[in-house]
């Protein structure tokens, strides 16, 4: 609601100008050098106590005061997502454990080595030679995948229904997701979420009950699957979509930041063709040349797959239906991902880990897929050149680069990571050090001085100004939730108050502030 700068502003006294001129100008026709300076000078000093006045008696508006209910408060119509059948789902998954434990790969411990600099993309003779498998233990390889893909089990329709959002939490992305989850909700997504995590002692029930009022629910892996066979946190992201009562499924990573509402996605073009969305990381592939022949792709080892771009899986479109085999094929490959496929994949360069393992399944069982093809962009913090993460394009704007999503893969963004005083001692969510109590943190001198973490420059350059919602969603966590803190809370406002012009009014949400926080303002303009 506006409550200042409804005045528009009155014409200036152009007359006054005219006249100026016209005097000065018959002045110059007579009088000496001298006499013409002084006059002039002197209307000058006029015309400036004139400008003046005209500011002092008719001053511009004030920026526009916007105030409304926190974006939470208003997101509780959003239904809850139903849980997926756990008796039937579970016996799915022990089918198909039974099918991976009868075919491992060969050898089941690959060795993983280092390549000579991380820094630099290897050249072709270091990739070619990088991992030792024997002939035999290829072939071997080869016929264990050739069973895996045959016994494969059909769809299992009725199983899984509807559209949504799924991130994996626990440990300390627990506070990355609950920037990423706010995000969602004031971007306007209106999808219901599912929050996985890996069992009860990573699950937080008070937070969860909060959720549950926004259309989030959260889920336990440990209720299907025995999680002690997830030996890396690499494997369970593909288990949270295994697993998820959704069919058609856009996952993000807990620290994924949504810049854009990506409700809109699900029916794209590039989504509705393919029934899968994937994102370009930064290089092309690196796996050993024995990598096509064991995945069926070539009748040798060979360099088919070398110029191929690789995928960045904080963000990926999914749709089971469609795809359900090459996603229980990808879970094959992440069952041995740590041992064996991680490495063959990837020979442990850049990206080590699950995120190739879905663009090698659809490509080995020959299905289409959606690959972005803007490439990613690098955001760094204002003012310096240290990195925040990797902004990923809008699918829906194959024409164009527009962002959608903020994979903070460097700087991670919660606000008990950046506020957060002697949270070291908190032993149910501790922060080692924040952000602000760390001085070589490259962002505590704009937590210290009040400052923004994005450039507004790049961030204009890109019609997008996410930082301002992304500290309602850190206001929220901070006043309004489980984690609140009345130190944080403080510095939080504080922050936003003198960073983006926000204000607070109001009294009964917040007490622990000292009251205020019904409403959220800002000056706008």
């Amino acid at each position: 609601m506006p409550i200042y700068g409804d005045d528009p502003d009155p014409p200036p006294p152009i007359h006054l100008l005219r006249n100026t001129l016209r005097k000065i100008r018959r002045f110059h026709k007579g009088g000496s050098l001298r006499q013409q300076i002084v006059i002039l000078l002197g209307w000058l000093f006029l015309l400036y106590t004139l400008f003046r006045a005209h500011q002092y008696l008719f001053p511009k508006p004030f920026p526009l005061l916007v105030c409304e209910t926190p974006t939470h408060e208003r997101s509780h119509h959003i239904t809850l997502p139903n849980a997926p059948n756990e008796e039937t789902l579970s016996r799915t998954w022990k089918t198909l454990q039974a099918v991976y434990d009868a075919h491992p790969p060969q050898p089941l411990e690959l060795t993983l080595k280092s390549f000579k600099s991380l820094a630099d993309f290897p050249d072709l003779e270091d990739i070619k030679n990088h991992t030792y498998i024997s002939t035999e233990d290829a072939q071997a390889s080869r016929s264990s995948h050739v069973q895996v893909t045959k016994k494969l089990l059909p769809y299992p329709d009725g199983l899984f229904s509807g559209q949504g959002i799924v991130m994996l939490a626990g440990g300390r992305y627990t506070g990355f997701a609950t920037t990423g989850l706010g995000m969602l909700r004031e971007v306007g997504s209106k999808l219901p979420v599912e929050i996985w995590v890996k069992d009860h002692q990573e699950e937080n029930e008070e937070w969860c009950k909060e959720l549950s009022n926004e259309g989030i629910a959260c889920r336990r892996l440990s209720d299907y699957m025995d999680t002690k066979l997830l030996e890396h946190g690499y494997q369970l992201k593909i288990s949270s979509i295994f697993f998820s009562s959704f069919e058609q499924i856009l996952f993000l990573d807990a620290d994924n930041v949504p810049v854009r509402n990506p409700d809109g996605i699900f029916k794209s073009a590039a989504f509705t063709n393919t029934g899968v969305i994937l994102w370009p990381d930064y290089w092309t592939h690196t796996g050993a040349p024995v990598l096509p022949y064991v995945v069926g792709l070539s009748d040798a080892p060979s360099e088919l797959l070398r110029g191929d771009q690789t995928a960045e899986s904080g963000q990926l479109m999914w749709d089971k239906k469609r795809h359900w085999k090459a996603l229980c094929l990808a879970t094959y490959y992440n069952y041995y991902g740590p041992q064996h496929y991680y490495t063959l994949i990837s020979q442990g360069w850049a990206g080590w880990g699950d995120k190739d393992t879905f663009t090698i399944a659809l490509r080995s069982l020959r299905q289409d897929f959606y690959m972005v093809p803007h490439e990613l962009v690098t955001l760094f913090v204002n003012g310096s050149s240290s990195g925040i993460g990797m902004l990923q394009a809008d699918p829906t704007k194959p024409a164009g680069y527009e962002p959608m999503f903020l994979h903070s893969n460097i700087i991670k963004w919660s606000i008990r990571g950046f506020f957060c005083s002697g949270c070291a001692d908190d032993e149910k969510d501790p922060v080692a050090l924040s952000a602000w109590e760390n001085a070589e943190s490259p962002i505590n001198p704009h937590l210290k001085e009040h400052r923004r973490i994005f450039s507004m420059e790049h961030m204009e350059s890109m019609k997008i100004d996410p930082e301002p919602l992304i500290w309602k969603s850190f206001e929220h966590v901070a006043c309004r939730s489980v984690w609140q803190r009345p130190d944080l809370c403080s510095r939080t406002r504080e922050h936003m108050e003198q960073t983006f012009g926000y204000e607070f009014y109001g009294g009964g949400v917040s007490p622990i502030a000292g009251g205020g926080g019904d409403q959220i303002c800002r000056r706008i303009g």
